[in-house]
C-alpha cells in the first residue's frame, strides 16, 4: 500500500513537473518506439493526463504490425506443403495476407500449423517428428532474436536434419534511421517528431550505444524509458527538458535493466549465427536497408528460404486499411474508416489491429471508451 501511494506521489510530481517545464508556445512531437509502450499510453491513459502540446505518436514498434503481406503469403504457402510443420508464435495466426487469408484459416483447411510460447517448443515437436520437415517461423526485434540463434545452435547439436527457420527479425535503429531520413518515407507521409522514447526490452540486448549516432546525425533527443506509468512520466519530462535546452542526447531512464553496452553474450550470440540482410521490406516503411537478419552460410542447412526455395513476391496493402499511414505516426487509429466497424480483433483487416502491441489493438481495448465519453461529452 505504501509502495503504491509513493508512485502515485511521484507520478503526479512528474506530471507536475511536465506541466511547468513544457512551453506552452511550442509543440512537443514524441514518438514512442516501443509496442509495449504504446500499450501501456493506452493502458494507463498517459496522453489524456499530458499538456495538450506535448503529444505521443505510435511508431513501428510492433514487429507483428511491421511484417508485410508478402511475408505472411510466404509462410501460407510454405505450411501448405504437405511435408511441412510449421511453428508460429499465437499472435501470427491472424494476420491477413494480401488475400485476407491468414495462418489460422489455412490450419483450418488441413495445414500443420502448431502455436508455439517458445523456441525449445518448436525443438521438441521436430524432436517428436523425424521424418517431417518441421519450420520455426523466427519474428521480432533485437529482443527475441537471440532465443533463434539458440535454438539453431540446439538443432545443429541435436543433428536435427529436418529443422529450420523461416527468419523475419529485424533491427531497430535501421528503421528509426529511415523514419528519419528515407526520401520513400517524405513521399508517402511522415509527421515531424521532436524526439523519441527509446524501446526498453530492445536496448536490454543492444545496449544504449546505437542511438548515440542517430541522436547526434540527426539532433533528436532519445530516451529509453520502462514500462511503469511513472517510467514514461519521467522519461517524457527528460525529452521535454532536452528539448527545451536544446540538446540531443541519449538519455537512459530505464537504468535498472539497460546499460550502455548492452548484453554481450546476447549479442555475441547473434553475430555468430546471423548476418545483414542488403533490405528487408517494412509494412508502412517499405524496403528498409539493412534492417533484416538472414543465416549466416554456415548455418544454411538450417535456412528455411534456402531449402524450399522461397521467393518473395511484394504486394499492396489493402487500400482501405491505414496501418501503413499508423505505423509512421501520420494517422492515429481512429483516423481509419475500418476501425472498429469492419475491422476488430476477431476479425482484423490490418496488423496492427491483430498483436496485442499493435496501436489499432491497444486503443480498441483501451482508448475507445474516452473516445465515447468524449463523443457523448
Amino acid at each position: 500500500m505504501c509502495r503504491r501511494i509513493w508512485r502515485q506521489d511521484y507520478r503526479a510530481r512528474a506530471l507536475r513537473a511536465i506541466g511547468a517545464e513544457a512551453d506552452s508556445q511550442r509543440e512537443y512531437r514524441f514518438m514512442e518506439f516501443c509496442g509495449g509502450h504504446t500499450h501501456a499510453i493506452s493502458r494507463y491513459g498517459l496522453e489524456d493526463i499530458l499538456p495538450a502540446n506535448v503529444r505521443m505518436i505510435h511508431g513501428p514498434g510492433c514487429p507483428v504490425c511491421v511484417l508485410p503481406a508478402s511475408r505472411i503469403d510466404m509462410a501460407i504457402r510454405l505450411a501448405e506443403r504437405p511435408e511441412v510443420t510449421l511453428c508460429v508464435y499465437g499472435d501470427l495466426m491472424r494476420v491477413p495476407g494480401s488475400q485476407g487469408k491468414s495462418l489460422l484459416s489455412a490450419k483450418a483447411f488441413g495445414a500443420d500449423i502448431r502455436m508455439v510460447y517458445s523456441t525449445l517448443d518448436a525443438i521438441r515437436i521436430a524432436e517428436q517428428a523425424p521424418n517431417r520437415e518441421v519450420v520455426f517461423f523466427a519474428i521480432g526485434f533485437e529482443t527475441t532474436t537471440p532465443p533463434t540463434a539458440v535454438m539453431i545452435r540446439l538443432a545443429e547439436k541435436k543433428w536435427l536434419k529436418s529443422f529450420s527457420v523461416f527468419c523475419n527479425h529485424v533491427l531497430t535503429p535501421s528503421a528509426m534511421h529511415s523514419i528519419l531520413e528515407s526520401p520513400g518515407i517524405r513521399n508517402i507521409g511522415r509527421v515531424e517528431i521532436d524526439g523519441f522514447l527509446g524501446p526498453a526490452h530492445v536496448s536490454t540486448i543492444i545496449g544504449t550505444e546505437p542511438y548515440e549516432v542517430l541522436a547526434e546525425q540527426f539532433g533528436k533527443p532519445i530516451v529509453i524509458a520502462g514500462f511503469e506509468p511513472l517510467d514514461m512520466m519521467q522519461a517524457i519530462l527528460m525529452l521535454v527538458r532536452q528539448v527545451n535546452e536544446g540538446r540531443h542526447e541519449v538519455e537512459n531512464q530505464y537504468s535498472r535493466a539497460v546499460t550502455r553496452k548492452g548484453n554481450r553474450r546476447a549479442q555475441e550470440e547473434v553475430s555468430d549465427i546471423f548476418e545483414l540482410r542488403d533490405q528487408f521490406e517494412w509494412r508502412g516503411l517499405g524496403l528498409v536497408p539493412h534492417s533484416g537478419l538472414k543465416l549466416k552460410q554456415a548455418y544454411a542447412q538450417f535456412d528455411a528460404e534456402k531449402r524450399f526455395a522461397m521467393h518473395e513476391v511484394r504486394v499492396a496493402d489493402n487500400p482501405a486499411c491505414e496501418c501503413g499511414a499508423i505505423l509512421r505516426g501520420v494517422k492515429r487509429p481512429v483516423d481509419c474508416k475500418l476501425f472498429g466497424t469492419v475491422c476488430t480483433p476477431e476479425i482484423p483487416i490490418g496488423s496492427c489491429m491483430v498483436s496485442s502491441e499493435g496501436a489499432c489493438a491497444a486503443h480498441w481495448t483501451y482508448g475507445r471508451f474516452r473516445d465515447y465519453q468524449l463523443r457523448r461529452a
